[in-house]
């Protein structure tokens, strides 16, 4: 057998979509991403509308869209690339300077599949985008439990219901099911739950997927929201 028989198929690198109105900043993460050796930049953009005409056309594997931006901002780009109506969504990850409730509401009301600051560390940018790639979409750690847990409050349709009332998250999952979804629901990555729960990382993604199957949902940040929606998790614990 020859060696070249014996090599590992060579996997395709993330595609990344820059989306910001400042060029620093878009030559910045450019940089970032494209010294990755698992990431390459398939474009740059400067307003909202060319974010949506480039993701139709290049089918980046993640859009990381900044949300003011002049023509159309980013919150109403990731509506028309990512939005309920979409029947093939893309995984966008929005990066933020403001840290303000109504910019996750709408981020997640749109369809986002991640939210971070712009302070955050390059490390973490990157990481974030590799999440958001795998489909385990996330909310940076300083927005999950405050904002989240204010956003799922002001859209509770009515008071938390009891576990063992029809409607409850509780009701639709297992125990385990549930166990999961209030780390997820605490900002923790797949990682720690599985430390925290002493399990595989492969079996917590294996009950993350059961839990959106279960309750409809279309991602992992969804999940949150309706964990903080039905009473499951609260943002005061």
């Amino acid at each position: 057998m020859s060696s070249a028989g014996s090599l590992a198929p060579e996997v395709a690198p993330i595609r990344v979509l820059v989306c910001d109105d400042q060029a620093l900043i878009r030559a910045g993460y450019a940089t970032v991403f494209s010294a990755q050796p698992d990431m390459q930049v398939v474009g740059e953009c400067s307003d909202g509308r060319q974010a949506v005409r480039d993701t139709v056309r290049l089918r980046p594997d993640v859009v990381v869209m900044d949300v003011r931006m002049p023509v159309l901002d980013g919150i109403a780009a990731t509506l028309e690339l990512a939005g309920p109506a979409v029947t093939d969504p893309a995984k966008v990850l929005v990066v933020t300077t403001f840290n303000l409730d109504e910019y996750v509401y709408e981020a997640l009301r749109a369809g986002a599949s991640g939210f971070l600051l712009k302070d955050a560390r390059p490390a973490e940018l990157v990481q974030a985008v590799r999440t958001v790639a795998a489909g385990e979409a996330l909310l940076a750690p300083a927005v999950t439990r405050s904002l989240v847990g204010r956003f799922a409050a002001r859209v509770r349709p009515a008071p938390p219901r009891q576990p063992d009332e029809p409607g409850h998250a509780a009701t639709a999952l297992t125990p385990r099911e549930q166990q999961v979804l209030v780390l997820l629901a605490a900002g923790k990555s797949n990682a720690e739950i599985a430390a925290d729960l002493h399990i595989s990382h492969e079996t917590v993604k294996t009950y993350v997927s059961r839990i959106l199957a279960k309750l409809g949902l279309r991602d992992r940040v969804h999940a949150v929201i309706h964990a903080y929606r039905t009473g499951l998790a609260d943002v005061g614990d």
